[in-house]
């Protein structure tokens, strides 16, 4: 019999996931003779007992595991030589402080596989958190709107939203949501806010998640170029919201006036190309923030470009929902994270201070990093069913071979960052990041 275990998560209180349900246990053993050892734990979402039910031994101890699966980063005192560790290790950008963790690995010759990085051929993730990213962020967001705006004395349907970890499950979300929607229908938006716009960047896992959220309310999907026509002469009276998704070339140009937009030269070269983005905000009521972003990208926007925006004049725009969560990146204003329980910062554009909440000057800003961890029960059933499939091979391989003979499927294989505590092929250019942070 083969076994794997499940490290309990740790992160903060409101880290409830777990990387395999246990259904999904249950599976395994009975299909691939895979035994699981899981940590206890008080606080996931699916009990100690519900895994013993299915026949894991629930046990602090995970010697007798070869493989062991997290869902966020593991401690640095955790790691047990030569074992081989399944988790999303927020290392591949070079993450300043997941650099002393990625050197333990390496001194232990351990082997890391990070589920960020199993895709297909072309590059598509096969195993994600992203839509329930974006169903959490949005929710939060809508939340924060209506809190947001009563306290500018403006009171309105989203009054009704709650913080997504509020929510048993996303039923209870959903149902809610739908009778703000017939509220919204029955009766105009406030004046004040209307047009009510949401911009979202991107189109991914992540926007398909918010963009699921916005379809249970009225909306009407509008273009970037129809923006200035809306607010130019808005409605007196409006029952709905509109929604615009912004792609690539929405949102960036190419540095000299005689070049055109190429997405794929875009992505080869992004130090050819600038941000454009800013023509848009004067528009956006929300904005949410759903891109892939490293510094090799231009930013969104700028603490400049806020300071001069609101030197000027008053932004209709209210709030920022940032589910990218790259401090101080594509949304320049992300200074900090949030939890689950205090979501939002408000960043003052002119002093560049945050205020913990909702209230005071400035724009309301959502950063929670682990934002799947607010509905972990739905987060955590979809994802144990992307694992699963990958476990036996996991399991079965045999690690003390050389990498180039390393018996994992290609979608594996490409997420080994780590073999025998080196850093593999694709990887190494880590090494002057753990040299600088480890």
């Amino acid at each position: 019999m083969k076994v794997i275990g499940i490290r309990k998560e740790t992160k903060n209180i409101w880290e409830r996931r777990t990387p395999l349900i246990p259904d999904d246990v249950k599976e395994l053993r009975d299909r691939f003779d895979i035994h699981t050892i899981i940590q206890p734990s008080s606080i996931r979402v699916y009990t100690d007992d519900e895994y013993s039910a299915v026949g894991a031994t629930v046990n602090d101890d995970l010697s007798a595991a070869d493989v062991i699966f997290g869902v966020k980063e593991m401690p640095v005192d955790f790691f047990v030589p030569g074992k081989t560790y399944v988790f999303f290790s927020h290392t591949i950008k070079g993450q300043p402080h997941n650099m002393p963790m990625l050197k333990r690995l390496m001194e232990l010759n351990c082997q890391l596989i990070d589920y960020e990085r199993i895709t297909d051929d072309d590059g598509r993730r096969l195993i994600f958190f992203g839509r329930f990213a974006g169903i959490a962020g949005m929710l939060d967001t809508l939340w924060g709107l209506g809190q947001r705006l009563l306290h500018e004395g403006i009171e309105t349907p989203f009054l009704q939203i709650k913080r997504a970890v509020d929510y048993h499950d996303l039923n209870e979300a959903r149902s809610a949501l739908q009778k703000v929607a017939t509220q919204i229908r029955d009766k105009s938006l406030p004046t004040p806010i209307i047009p009510l716009v949401i911009g979202i960047t991107g189109y991914g896992n992540v926007s398909k998640g918010v963009q699921e959220v916005l379809s249970w309310l009225p909306v009407v999907e509008v273009t970037p170029s129809e923006l200035p026509r809306l607010c130019s002469n808005p409605p007196r009276w409006q029952n709905f919201i509109y929604k615009v998704v912004f792609k690539e070339e929405d949102m960036v140009e190419p540095l000299s006036p005689n070049d055109t937009f190429d997405l794929y030269d875009y992505y080869q070269h992004p130090e050819k190309y600038r941000s454009k983005f800013t023509q848009h905000l004067p528009y956006l009521t929300v904005l949410i923030n759903a891109i892939y972003w490293d510094s090799r990208y231009p930013r969104l926007v700028t603490k400049s470009f806020l300071k001069a925006w609101y030197t000027r004049n008053t932004p209709r725009l209210k709030i920022i929902g940032d589910i990218s969560c790259d401090i101080e990146g594509a949304i320049e204003c992300t200074v900090r994270t949030t939890t689950p329980g205090d979501p939002f910062f408000v960043y003052d554009p002119i002093t560049g201070d945050t205020t913990p909440g909702l209230e005071g000057p400035g724009i309301p800003i959502l950063a929670v990093d682990n934002l799947p961890a607010e509905l972990p029960r739905d987060a955590s059933r979809e994802f144990s069913k992307m694992v699963k499939p990958f476990v036996p091979y996991i399991v079965d391989a045999d690690y003390s071979k050389p990498f180039d003979k390393l018996n994992l499927p290609p979608a594996l294989k490409r997420a080994v960052i780590v073999h025998q505590g080196k850093l593999t092929p694709n990887y190494q250019y880590l090494s002057k990041y753990i040299d600088k942070y480890g």
